[in-house]
């Protein structure tokens, strides 16, 4: 029998698999052998198995929690309280009209947080003795919005500001209810960024800096984009989360989604309009949700494979 080696002097004369392979391929056009195509059909057979098997468990699963709903003794009260088809019809043109005020606050405050965020965790990040005061109150303002609850701010900023009576400052609930969403978000986001700037190596700003490259220039064009990339995914959760929120706005009387289902069910006395507004959200989130999962998986992967992060 001829013994193959390959280019390191390694025998595969054992290697059937392979060896047939490539003999298919030289004689013509690429045959798999009988070892890998009983391989694949291995593969197929455990990946239907495992997938019939995680259905029967959901289906399970899912039919015992609904007999022990529905076998509830309160469940007839519940059902007529909560699911009431009639009050849920009523509710969703409306709940869907609020919505469109929670998206263009997620859309404004979300970009106000990214650029507020970003200025506050370079601030945190100066160096040099002359910095230290900016420094200082960039980590007092992180420190005190990430310690206040955001319904205590909201409160304080929407209640709060219109009572002071100035001149000149707006009283209107969705602008006093942003801009308290900002301040508390801002500092969540500021410390993502500032982890990813600290995430940098300092070789990379040093090498930066070899090239004739200023203080700012090194951090502009080389340490801020790594350090973006890399908060990709907190950024995204963040984001998830202030989309939420953006219904808490309701408590200075604008209305949004919360505040129409609330009208509702002033008006009726049934908590159907609130489980509308709660899967309208809930359907507003699961794509965000699932993308920043796919984005996170993403980078793992290129991360395991030594790509760039």
């Amino acid at each position: 029998m001829t013994v193959v080696k390959d280019e390191f002097g390694r025998d595969d004369a054992n290697d059937g698999d392979d060896g047939d392979d490539d003999k298919r391929a030289v004689e013509g056009a690429y045959v798999p052998s009988p070892r890998r195509l009983e391989r694949e059909r291995y593969r197929r057979t455990r990946a239907r198995r495992a997938t019939a098997i995680a259905a029967l468990s959901t289906l399970v699963t899912g039919a015992a929690l609904y007999l022990l709903v529905v076998n509830a003794p309160g469940w007839p009260r519940t059902k007529e309280t909560f699911f009431d088809i009639q009050y849920a019809r009523e509710a969703f043109p409306q709940v869907l009209e609020g919505l469109w005020l929670n998206l263009r606050l997620l859309l404004v405050c979300g970009a106000a947080v990214l650029v507020l965020g970003m200025l506050i965790a370079v601030a945190r990040t100066l160096r040099g003795p002359v910095f230290f005061p900016l420094r200082v109150l960039a980590a007092a303002y992180t420190d005190f919005f990430r310690g206040l609850p955001l319904i205590i701010n909201l409160m304080i900023v929407v209640l709060g500001v219109p009572a002071l009576r100035l001149q000149g400052v707006t009283v209107d609930p969705v602008l006093l209810g942003g801009t308290a969403l900002t301040l508390t978000y801002s500092a969540y986001v500021a410390e993502v960024f500032r982890a990813g700037i600290e995430s940098v190596h300092p070789s990379q700003r040093a090498a930066a800096r070899s090239l004739g490259l200023t203080n700012r220039q090194a951090l502009r064009f080389v340490v801020l984009p790594q350090a973006v990339r890399r908060q990709v995914p907190p950024l995204l959760n963040d984001l998830v989360s202030l989309q939420k929120d953006t219904g808490l706005v309701s408590i200075g009387g604008a209305v949004d989604a919360v505040r129409a289902a609330d009208i509702i069910v002033g008006r009726s006395l049934n908590y159907t309009p609130y489980i509308v507004a709660g899967l309208v959200f809930v359907a507003l989130t699961i794509p965000m949700t699932r993308f920043t999962d796919w984005v996170t998986a993403r980078m793992d992967r290129r991360r395991a494979q030594g790509g760039t992060t």
